[in-house]
């Protein structure tokens, strides 16, 4: 059987390429195809499979901007040859679950999310605080086509897997189709405790986009006198390094061991935007250490309060400074933290996922 695995785009070792990595070592044939690869940001065992890109790959700066080229995505991600395949595998947020197939073959949508920009977060993207009047003008109608693309493009996934039962309530609005849950993969045997005595600081570990809300995790930290360290890149990183004070330190994407390292001095990580699941809280949790969140989103089912953190509601600055404050002198203890992430280690996902394929795969 041929199997293609699909994926919007390779630039960097987030959440959505550790499920691509998971699933492509069930599947160590499969090809891969992506809108667009900069080779050497994601892991080796991606790296060294078979890589295709779309024509969006050769367009000018690509490789760093090309979120620019989104109006585009729908044609390049149609484009991909798939008449070989017996089993399409998309692991979408954005394009990928729209790939044509071969009749007769079958699709397996693993969904991360509805384009959040084209249904509920053009606001917070394309709004006019953040591209002027003029900006959001121009990309309103733009997103309103993609989001007709998007609905109208849901049939082309025989099934539908959602990473959480918020996104599976998404899919439901957004495309009118039903989704089981299968919880991402977390590797739980890397990330673990070591017996480091973490400091009182708090850690944030993220794309720098406008929905993760760092702005109010900086602003937090500050309130409630807790220096904070913030791994990730992304295109919010000038404006929030102007709202950054001394204690306030950005490093940029690093390997995967500093990451780990990064958890396990913490004192507490900070996760301030909906998430539609989020896999680094429960990768600090596999190591011993609290979350604070907000109370919405994914974090309702991956951080039990009072327990493994804190759940925020909304997002005062000052109720979030309390919830850090609280958690770094509350000093949970590491073995439930960790035992609760255990819960979604990737041996679980592995089983959960090839039920799933079974499943698409004896469907007609």
């Amino acid at each position: 059987m041929r199997v293609a695995l699909i994926h919007d785009w390779l630039t960097g070792m987030r959440g959505g390429e550790k499920v691509l990595e998971a699933i492509a070592e069930i599947h160590p044939q499969a090809d891969i195809f992506t809108l667009v690869h900069v080779k050497g940001s994601v892991s080796p065992a991606i790296e060294s499979r078979r890589v295709r890109s779309s024509f969006i790959q050769r367009l000018p700066a690509a490789r760093r901007l090309y979120r620019q080229y989104l109006p585009l995505f729908p044609v390049a991600i149609e484009q991909f040859d798939l008449r070989e395949y017996d089993l399409v595998i998309s692991i979408s947020h954005c394009a990928a679950k729209a790939v044509i197939h071969a009749p007769g073959a079958r699709h397996l949508c693993y969904c991360l999310t509805p384009m959040r920009y084209a249904w509920d977060q053009f606001g917070e993207y394309f709004g006019a605080a953040r591209t002027g009047r003029v900006g959001e003008a121009v990309y309103r109608p733009v997103m309103s086509w993609l989001a007709r693309w998007d609905a109208s493009t849901a049939g082309r996934a025989d099934r539908f897997v959602a990473i959480s039962r918020y996104v599976a309530d998404r899919i439901a609005r957004y495309y009118a189709r039903r989704a089981d849950v299968v919880y991402p993969p977390v590797d739980t045997g890397f990330f673990c405790p070591d017996g480091t005595d973490p400091g009182a600081s708090a850690l944030v570990v993220s794309a720098l986009v406008p929905y993760k809300r760092i702005d109010l995790a900086i602003e937090a930290c500050v309130r409630a006198g807790v220096p904070l360290r913030i791994v990730g890149d992304g295109p919010e990183l000038p404006r929030l390094k102007q709202l950054a004070g001394p204690g306030v330190t950005f490093t940029g994407w690093i390997a995967s061991d500093e990451i780990r390292a990064a958890y396990r001095r913490a004192g507490v990580v900070l996760l301030p935007g909906v998430e539609d699941f989020g896999i680094v809280p429960l990768e600090a949790q596999a190591c011993g250490r609290p979350v604070v969140a907000i109370a919405e989103g994914g974090a309702l089912e991956t951080v039990v309060d009072g327990v493994t953190g804190a759940l925020v509601a909304g997002r005062s600055p000052d109720a979030w400074a309390a919830a850090i404050r609280g958690t770094l002198d509350a000093r949970l203890a590491a073995e439930p933290i960790r035992r609760h992430a255990l819960r979604f280690g990737r041996d679980r996902f592995a089983q959960e996922i090839k039920a799933e394929v079974d499943r698409v795969l004896a469907s007609t």
